[in-house]
């Protein structure tokens, strides 16, 4: 089975194929239009702009997926698409593209949860029988999100926790635009902070570390918050000279400062959950998933907690998606599609070749159980 899949929930124009062959996924073409370059001059996604963008970019995009593929429509056995959450005038043009293809070329049509799409991506190559990866916790860390959820199997998802104001990838880039460098935020403070690392002693390391307040690090439950973080940053540079602020030392000081309280906040609350639910599989999602720093931190704890239980005991094992899948990506969307429309019966499966006009964006679309 041939898989064309659709995302377009924030600014990267996405269209990917991958092969199914019942029992894992192989991509076989996967292709990615950025508009960073014409979002940086406003330090952030404006929605109008990426829509237009997306609307231009949009049928580009799938020729040359097809082309990558050396495929046509006739090899296509489903469509998938990204049916939100994210920004609507965006999620609208990926969405529309989708309809009108599964109409025309009358196709089944299956709309894609964006957060679950950034979990699957973990799965690509993985067989759909494998068991032996669930209890799975994932942390959830993106520009929209920041979430710990517990699968128990396929497509059953419970949230344990979840930020109560900022996600952190929103943070991240909040903090770069303060420190006046360019969007997207997060791989440019990793950059500068990983620099500091490598130029100063630890004892220095350990004096700037300390900087910043980790909100919510304590507290009895798996919930983050990560808007008083960027407000603390706030204050900070409000007490220094603007000359202090030109300097690229000072600027990478910071960064490693402030990336360093996110790391601990995530890195606590996620050993927190992995001690409590004794999960065989963690994975990380979404966009800051990419972080070097957090990957790193996030191995070692696993590291250290597999050491410390019986060997008796099963391990949790550790997956992260590729760099390329970390970021939105249609992929990740094609493997989730993939792995639910395995799991539907024959009704199911003739209701989306029927009414693929009835799947309408949501920018608000939450994680849905899926029963099979």
């Amino acid at each position: 089975m041939h898989i064309l899949s659709i995302e377009t929930s924030c600014d990267d124009t996405a269209v990917a194929i991958i092969r199914w062959d019942g029992q894992s996924a192989t991509v076989l073409a996967n292709t990615v239009s950025s508009q960073i370059a014409l979002h940086t001059k406003w330090g952030g996604v404006v929605p109008a702009l990426a829509s237009r963008e997306h609307l231009a970019n949009i049928v580009p995009v799938i020729e040359e997926t097809f082309a990558k593929a050396h495929l046509t429509k006739e090899d296509i056995d489903l469509i998938a698409v990204t049916e939100g959450p994210g920004l609507m005038p965006a999620l609208v043009i990926g969405v529309s593209a989708a309809k009108t293809l599964a109409l025309v070329w009358n196709k089944p049509l299956i709309g894609i949860q964006h957060i679950e799409g950034h979990i699957y991506a973990n799965f690509l190559g993985k067989n759909k029988n494998d068991q032996n990866m669930f209890p799975l916790i994932a942390l959830v860390v993106s520009g929209g999100h920041t979430q710990l959820v517990l699968m128990q199997k396929h497509f059953e998802y419970t949230i344990l926790g979840e930020t109560k104001d900022d996600a952190a990838g929103e943070a991240f880039d909040k903090v770069a635009r303060l420190l006046g460098l360019p969007y997207p935020g997060g791989p440019e403070i990793d950059k500068r902070a990983r620099a500091f690392r490598e130029n100063h002693t630890a004892e220095e390391i350990q004096e700037v570390t300390k900087k910043f307040p980790r909100p919510m690090l304590t507290s009895d439950n798996f919930d983050f918050s990560f808007s008083g973080l960027k407000t603390a940053v706030l204050y900070a540079l409000k007490k220094e000279s603007a000359e202090i602020l030109k300097d690229e030392a000072c600027i990478n000081s910071e960064c490693h400062a402030f990336q360093e309280a996110v790391v601990d906040v995530l890195v606590a609350k996620t050993k927190k959950a992995i001690t409590r639910y004794h999960p065989k599989t963690f994975v990380i999602a979404g966009g800051v998933s990419a972080n070097t720093r957090l990957r790193e931190r996030l191995q070692n704890t696993l590291d250290e907690l597999n050491l410390e239980v019986k060997l008796l005991s099963e391990k949790t094992s550790f997956l992260t998606p590729e760099f390329v899948y970390s970021l939105d990506n249609a992929v990740m969307i094609g493997i989730a599609a993939a792995f639910r429309y395995e799991r539907m019966n024959e009704e199911q499966k003739k209701q989306l070749k029927d009414t693929p006009l009835s799947l309408d964006p949501n920018a608000n679309l939450p994680l849905q159980n899926f029963s099979y």
